[in-house]
């Protein structure tokens, strides 16, 4: 099973048989898989933060209705 070098790589070398490339040291494959968790944990925490955004605008369009309510009812009894 023949090993080829990937131009711009050396970590990396890919089977020649099956075309399949693969990382031939752990401790890039452990700051690999660091950097793929981190990225993991950006977009979990983007998602979250748009969650509560989107959250806020829906509580703010209530406490907007809620006020608009109150503020009829107040000039119908003046």
């Amino acid at each position: 099973m023949t090993k080829l070098n990937i131009e711009g790589h050396d970590q990396w070398k890919m089977d020649e048989e099956s075309g399949s490339i693969e990382l031939v040291s752990k401790s890039e494959y452990e700051k690999y898989m660091l950097r793929i968790e981190a990225e993991q944990r950006e977009k979990e925490r983007q998602k979250t933060l748009q969650n509560d955004v989107d959250t806020l605008k829906s509580e703010m369009g209530d406490i907007k209705s809620l006020l608009l309510t109150l503020v009829q009812n107040q000039e119908k009894t003046s």
